[in-house]
């Protein structure tokens, strides 16, 4: 147990969880729920899907909630859903961007904010560790070449440009998970590149990184991964004068937003083989049926899997819970969310 939980709070406020349909019960464990109710006065099984046109039992506790425990689906808090929440103090939010439902009502009433997205970066910045030094093995060509030709193979000549040691790995975004990426990737034989407008060269050299402007980064590395946050400024980012400049035979991971790189540029590339790509996320986020990104050798597609999955979710209930309870002791959060980090920030 986190040692904020070491003592009962002094007050328990009033709390309604707000979250899509189906979510609560994945995120939430029988010892979450009893950690829930130790700590404020909720019902832990009253879930509100749709605060602006709430059932009789949600009105009832929305108008009475201190505190909004939220995940992913939860409703848009405008003023008309604020007006039914005098009482509101703070938006507990146990998932990554609030960039969905928490709106400038919100911040022109003065309600605090956390989220736990700390804990959501860390399985995103996993399964790119994975992606990345999977990559850098040929893994999925050789596995792909494998069953197709069933049989014995001269596999050191096939896979004679594969291999770790050395690569030059290219992070695109000093984000959360950008930066925990970096930190995994210390104890490899890699050089890694960063490109980041807001981070210094002294900043950069600290996370392990060379700074490098985004072109020059794309250009040097063997593996490019993107990490930067979805805004407007960062649409196509990675376009086709970037895709242009990589290496014959490197590797684009995209694990952040799939509007980020500009996928009508990428095809023809995917295509030839002249390059690879890892593809968590995509624009539109479901492809078409027809789509050769399904089937393509060189890809591998997921379907937005990096993010917190399974057991990973009650990770971010346990962190939530520590910032409900430090909200009950009356002491600060530990990652609270201000409105000027959302112009940075996912």
């Amino acid at each position: 147990m986190s040692p904020a939980t070491d003592h009962q709070p002094s007050r328990r406020p009033r709390l309604l969880l707000a979250m899509g349909p189906g979510i609560a019960e994945r995120l939430l464990t029988d010892a979450h729920r009893a950690r829930l109710t130790a700590l404020a006065h909720t019902d832990p099984h009253l879930v509100a899907h749709d605060l602006a046109a709430p059932t009789p039992p949600v009105a009832a506790a929305l108008g009475e909630a201190e505190v909004l425990f939220t995940c992913w689906g939860a409703t848009p808090l405008t003023a008309d859903v604020l007006d039914r929440a005098p009482r509101l103090r703070v938006v507990v939010h146990a998932a990554g961007s609030v960039k969905h439902h928490i709106t400038d009502a919100c911040w022109e009433r003065g309600i605090g904010v956390t989220s736990t997205a700390t804990a959501n970066a860390l399985p995103v910045a996993e399964y790119t560790l994975a992606a990345i030094l999977l990559s850098g093995k040929r893994v999925l060509h050789a596995a792909r070449r494998y069953a197709e030709l069933r049989g014995g193979h001269d596999w050191a000549a096939e896979l004679a440009d594969s291999g770790n040691h050395g690569r030059t790995v290219g992070i695109v975004g000093a984000s959360r998970i950008g930066r925990r990426v970096m930190e995994l990737l210390r104890p490899f034989d890699l050089r890694v590149l960063l490109h980041d407008p807001y981070v210094t060269p002294g900043e950069a050299s600290a996370l392990g990184a060379v700074p490098a402007a985004l072109d020059e980064l794309c250009a040097r590395a063997d593996i490019v991964s993107v990490h930067a946050p979805q805004l407007p400024s960062t649409r196509h980012m990675i376009g086709a004068a970037q895709l242009a400049l990589m290496r014959d035979g490197a590797t684009l991971i995209n694990t952040a937003r799939g509007s980020l790189v500009d996928e009508t540029a990428l095809l023809p590339h995917l295509i030839s083989g002249r390059l690879h790509a890892v593809l968590d996320v995509t624009d539109p986020e479901l492809p078409p049926p027809g789509s050769p990104l399904y089937t393509l050798p060189n890809v591998l597609l997921t379907p937005h899997v990096a993010g917190s999955l399974g057991n990973e979710l009650h990770r971010m209930a346990d962190r939530a819970l520590d910032e409900l309870e430090r909200y009950a002791k009356g002491a600060p959060f530990a990652e609270p969310v201000r409105p000027s980090d959302l112009g940075r920030s996912a």
